[in-house]
């Protein structure tokens, strides 16, 4: 019988943190054998210069369950970026999907039947491996969360429009957002 958990796919979106220290987090969460793993193999096997998907990881050997493909949003640039990319956010983003699991969010039942595909961003200008980290882990949680609750709710998007679009790079004037 078929688990009501991710029947095809469930999306979530957060964002952690302020300034260069910042995470901002994508997740796919579907089914093996459904449109997710199709996606997943696909970006997983057709890297392009500068994004490199990878599997995320706890530690070197042990991927985090379910099987999570990190897709860096920035192409990792220097040494302390590539660091953040590969060590900091993939750490977070590993943590926060292992905190899903512990906290119910995602089935511990279901973990091995299911894939996330996680699209992260990292700041070029990041600053703070250890900030990065937690904010990663708090975005990815919000994520998955998010995903799993369906939130925000069509209600909750109409009501932050009526106060018009905001976000860390750009708010637009009363000017700007009259009709």
């Amino acid at each position: 019988m078929p688990s009501p958990f991710a029947p095809a796919a469930l999306i979530g979106e957060s964002f952690v943190g302020a300034g260069a220290n910042a995470a901002h987090t994508n997740v796919v969460i579907g089914r093996k054998g459904g449109p997710v793993e199709t996606a997943w193999a696909t970006a997983l096997a057709t890297p392009s210069a500068g994004h490199v998907p990878f599997m995320t990881v706890l530690r070197p050997s042990v991927p985090v369950r379910p099987l999570t493909l990190f897709v860096n949003k920035a192409a990792a640039e220097g040494e302390l970026h590539q660091r953040a990319t590969w060590g900091s956010a993939q750490a977070g983003l590993a943590q926060g999907v292992a905190d899903a699991v512990s906290d119910g969010l995602v089935p511990a039942a279901e973990a091995d039947d299911v894939l996330i595909i996680a699209a992260v961003w990292v700041d070029p200008a990041v600053d703070d491996l250890d900030a990065s980290f937690r904010n990663q882990r708090a975005a990815a949680y919000g994520a998955v969360r998010a995903a799993v609750t369906a939130t925000p709710t069509v209600q909750d998007v109409l009501a932050a429009a009526e106060h018009g679009p905001a976000n860390p790079f750009y708010t637009p004037t009363a000017e700007v957002l009259a009709r």
